[in-house]
């Protein structure tokens, strides 16, 4: 009860700021028969945009999911490596189903997390970026504190170098730090598949403590921006935009900059605080020409 009426707090704060402030970002839509590619660190990372991808799915567009690490090193339950990673790549086909993705649309790399090098990921996203062929792409960013993460989305800004895709859209979205409404220019609101997000969320028994900190940012988001329920945020760049944010100086910059959600919702809005003014230049830097 107490957990839960200090995250009722944190939602009357958002929705107080969010009034105040009257920042309008875009609204998510599909034209329908798009490509989507999601690229997720580790299994139960791209439940930063799931909800978004069951919209997708509802819009008749075609979802790729791409897990780049095995989730190893998680020592959730006791288990051990072996065992988490066979855990958590059960876990990763569940949930892939219940977001939409068809077993022929799911791409495992399942490096092994901590042990893997830039050399051997960035040939195999560029391989799925080519073989997918993606209008939008869901991507980790540098504004996070978990190495694993940022390295992954230096590696994918590498891949779409090499690859020059056009008229192809990233968006950036959240896994344990808020983008906050400094970078946020899309959000979807989610009411329409609140029920099957929950569904694809509870897939990942494993990892329930960091999901639940996600459902956290969902809920704040909806509050923070008068939407019913929950929603997701992003922040949309060209391709171009994303590589110069993560192969410039204002990727590095960012480095140490951000505080992860907590387990417990009592210091949450600290991660939102911390790290403004690096978030102000990556703004500025992404619009760079």
């Amino acid at each position: 009860m107490v957990l839960r009426g200090v995250a009722a707090l944190w939602r009357g704060v958002a929705q107080v700021v969010g009034g105040v402030a009257g920042w309008k970002p875009s609204v998510w839509h599909s034209p329908g028969a798009q490509r989507v590619l999601v690229v997720a660190p580790h299994p139960d990372d791209e439940i930063g945009c799931g909800g978004t991808l069951l919209l997708h799915g509802r819009a008749g567009d075609e979802i790729h999911l791409v897990h780049v690490t095995d989730g190893r090193m998680s020592r959730a339950g006791g288990l051990g490596p072996e065992q988490m990673a066979y855990q958590r790549k059960l876990e990763a086909a569940a949930a892939a189903r219940a977001l939409g993705c068809a077993r022929g649309e799911t791409h495992w790399l399942g490096l092994r997390e901590w042990e893997w090098e830039d050399a051997a990921l960035v040939p195999a996203l560029r391989d799925r970026l080519r073989e997918t062929r993606p209008h939008v792409v869901y991507a980790p960013s540098c504004v996070d504190f978990h190495p694993e993460h940022v390295r992954v989305a230096r590696c994918l800004a590498q891949a779409l170098a090499d690859v020059r895709a056009r008229d192809l859209t990233v968006r950036v979205y959240q896994i344990q730090v808020p983008l906050t409404a400094l970078l946020v220019n899309l959000i979807a609101p989610l009411h329409a598949v609140v029920q099957e997000l929950l569904a694809a969320m509870q897939c990942y028994a494993s990892q329930w403590g960091s999901v639940e900190r996600c459902l956290r940012m969902k809920r704040y988001c909806a509050s923070f921006y008068a939407c019913a329920g929950l929603a997701e945020e992003f922040w949309q760049l060209d391709a171009d935009g994303y590589r110069r944010v993560h192969a410039g100086s204002a990727g590095a910059g960012a480095n140490g900059a951000f505080r992860g959600m907590r387990a417990r919702p009592f210091t949450d809005p600290l991660s939102y605080l911390r790290g403004l003014r690096a978030r102000r230049h990556l703004r500025a830097f992404s619009q760079r020409r």
